[in-house]
C-alpha cells in the first residue's frame, strides 16, 4: 500500500503512558492502523504491546501524546464512549460470560443499540455461523478458539470501525489458535480495521498487512507483515523466540 493512497483511521502519536505514577511503560510511542488494513503490534514481554491497545482504548492513562479516531482527538475517552464511537476492544482474559448463553452473550455487544438486535445478530452470524449453531450454548462450554470467536463476535456486534485485540491466541492450542488467526484474517477482510497484539510472531506476521515490533515502550521496527517476517534483525532479535507456534 502506497503512501499516497493510505488513510489512517486510527493514529497513535508519541503516545507516553503506564499503570503506576512516575513509571512509563510506553515511551513515546506511534502508530497508525489504515482503513481496512490489520495491523500487528509484537515485540518480547514487557515491551508495552497490552499497554498500546489500553491506552488507545482509554483503560491507561495516556500522559503524553495523543490518540485519534479519523482525525478527532480520542486520548483517554472512556471506553463506554469510545463503543460509541465505533471502537471495539477483546481483552485477552475475562473476554465472554461463560455462564451466559452465546446469544446472550452477544445480545450483551449491544446493550447500547438494543433496537438493531435482529440486524446485528444476522450480519454476526452470517460472519460466524458457527455462533449461531452454538447461540444456547452457555459460553463456557465453548473451546477456547470458540470463546475468542464469541468475543470478537460480541465487540463487532457495534458495528465498529475498529477492533482492538489483545492477544487472541494466548493460551490456547495450536488448533484453537489456528480457529482464532482465521477468525481475525476474516474479520478484517469484512471490513473492519483491526489492532491484533500478539505473542506469536510469526503467525501474526503472516496474516497482517502491516506490523510493529515495540521493544521496551519504544518503536523498534514497522513495515509489512511479509517484510518483517523476512527481516535478518527481527528474525534474529524476535522471531527466534517468540515465533513458536506450540
Amino acid at each position: 500500500m502506497g503512501d499516497d493512497v493510505r488513510t489512517p483511521i486510527l493514529i497513535a502519536e508519541g503516545v507516553v503512558a503506564g499503570y503506576l505514577p512516575g513509571v512509563d511503560i510506553l515511551q513515546g510511542v506511534d502508530l497508525e492502523l489504515d482503513r481496512g488494513e490489520l495491523v500487528g503490534i509484537i515485540g518480547p514481554n514487557g515491551a508495552g504491546k497490552s499497554t498500546l491497545v489500553k491506552a488507545m482504548f482509554g483503560l491507561v492513562e495516556v500522559r503524553a501524546g495523543r490518540v485519534t479516531l479519523e482525525g478527532e482527538d480520542i486520548t483517554s475517552r472512556a471506553a463506554h464512549e469510545l463503543v460509541a464511537m465505533g471502537v471495539g476492544y477483546v481483552p485477552q482474559l475475562a473476554n465472554v460470560f461463560q455462564t451466559l448463553t452465546v446469544e446472550d452473550n452477544l445480545r450483551m455487544g449491544l446493550y447500547l443499540r438494543p433496537g438493531a438486535w435482529e440486524a446485528r445478530y444476522a450480519e454476526i452470524t452470517d460472519l460466524f455461523p458457527l455462533l449461531a449453531e452454538r447461540s444456547g450454548q452457555r459460553a463456557g462450554l465453548l473451546s477456547g478458539g470458540e470463546r475468542q470467536m464469541l468475543a470478537m463476535g460480541r465487540a463487532l456486534m457495534m458495528d465498529p470501525s475498529v477492533l482492538l485485540l489483545d492477544e487472541p491466541s494466548a493460551g490456547l492450542s495450536p488448533a484453537n489458535q489456528d480457529m482464532v488467526f482465521e477468525t481475525v484474517r476474516r474479520v478484517a477482510d469484512y471490513g473492519v480495521s483491526t489492532v491484533m497484539v500478539e505473542q506469536n510472531a510469526r503467525r501474526c506476521l503472516l496474516i497482517c498487512d502491516r506490523g510493529y515490533v515495540l521493544d521496551q515502550g519504544r518503536n523498534a521496527y514497522s513495515g509489512s507483515g511479509a517484510d518483517l517476517l523476512h527481516d535478518p534483525k527481527v528474525i534474529d532479535l524476535y522471531l527466534g523466540t517468540l515465533g513458536r507456534t506450540e
